[in-house]
């Protein structure tokens, strides 16, 4: 009776020894379990012949850290089958770097150059005096539009500088309570007044490019500085001189910029202005990425946006100072649309001679 129940617990055992082996066998790719574990110390792929793996966890993350390991998706954008996005870290980079220290110094360089000019040129006078006849320079639909694209982009300007610059220089003094309340309402504004700006240019465009085109006078002009470094020097100009129409440009063009990647970082991942861009570009000898996901593009447009902002806001500032203290008579122009005629005579010349012959009686 003990013979036999001896014989069923070592019956059970074999069974159990027989499945494990089956188990191991299928696991390891190997009948021999002692030459599968020597397999692996010796860094043998198991059930690879003698194929020897390279597998480090070190290097693997490494490669994935550096953007080197895809996976496949099934979705339309392949690029999200990248585990780990190095753009994000190039653009923080960029973001804290230098376009802070670009704007920055772009900022603090126009400031520098109008407190020289003024300092050696002083305000510019109408030389040959106020001659109590008045001009109409702008009319009423021309000065609305100014002042609505202006006081847009003065809105558009300051809260994009808090954006960029407030957590460094306004939270420390309003603390992060009110900062982040202000920043709430001034990206709110933000969004929503940039509508008003784009409507602005686009009414500037059509009423003022006509007058904007250059001209053979515009060399000139900018050969003798417009007349703003030396007394006694008035080079002729029609409606619009050299250097308004550097003007208008830079807010048309860098205006039409700031508003298109503007909309995309309203709507990120919906609107794609980059790979089609720089593939143009490329025709030109350029090698620039063309397959950019949509956070890439998301990306650049915040960068570009930063970048053309910062220099359109240094432009204007100039134009801004010429306009108001620095010139004598130009605020005239766009406060009441009347100027005086020795000051047109002194900078607008030749359209003072157009306005004057479209006047006059015919013969």
């Amino acid at each position: 009776m003990k013979y036999l129940k001896l014989r069923k617990v070592i019956w059970g055992l074999s069974v159990a020894l027989l499945i494990s082996y089956a188990a191991a066998i299928g696991l390891t790719g190997s009948a021999s379990l002692e030459n599968s574990a020597q397999a692996q110390s010796n860094d043998i792929v198991p059930g690879a012949g003698k194929i020897r793996g390279t597998f480090n966890p070190s290097d693997m993350w490494g490669a994935v850290n550096k953007g080197g390991i895809r996976g496949t998706v099934s979705i339309p954008d392949k690029q999200a089958g990248q585990l780990i996005q190095r753009n994000g870290d190039e653009w923080r980079n960029m973001r804290v770097g230098f376009i802070n220290s670009f704007g920055g110094w772009v900022l603090l360089g126009v400031f520098v150059l109008l407190g020289i000019f003024f300092a050696f040129r002083g305000r510019i006078q109408i030389e040959a005096g106020p001659s109590g006849k008045t001009m109409e320079r702008f009319n009423g639909l021309e000065r609305f539009t100014h002042w609505m694209t202006a006081s847009s982009f003065i809105i558009l300007g300051i809260t994009g500088l808090n954006i960029l610059y407030g957590k460094a220089v306004l939270m420390p003094i309003l603390g992060k309570s009110a900062f982040a309340s202000m920043t709430y309402l001034g990206k709110l504004a933000h969004n929503y007044i940039s509508f008003a700006f784009i409507l602005g240019i686009t009414l500037m465009l059509f009423m003022w490019i006509r007058e904007n085109i250059p001209n053979r006078h515009d060399l000139l002009w900018i050969v003798k500085g417009g007349g703003l470094f030396a007394k006694g020097v008035h080079p002729p100009a029609k409606k619009f001189n050299a250097g308004q129409k550097i003007i208008f440009f830079t807010v048309i063009l860098g205006g039409a910029s700031i508003s298109l990647t503007g909309i995309s970082l309203m709507w990120p991942f919906q609107v794609e202005l980059f790979g089609g861009v720089f593939a143009f570009l490329n025709n030109f000898g350029l090698s620039l990425p063309t397959e950019l996901s949509p956070l890439q593009e998301t990306q650049l447009a915040q960068m570009w946006h930063n970048i053309v902002s910062m220099v359109v806001i240094a432009i204007i500032i100039a134009h801004a100072y010429i306009g108001s203290i620095g010139m004598v008579g130009a605020f005239d122009a766009i406060s009441t649309g009347q100027v005086d005629e020795n000051w047109a005579k002194e900078h607008h010349s030749l359209w003072v001679e157009e306005v004057k012959n479209k006047n006059s009686p015919a013969e």
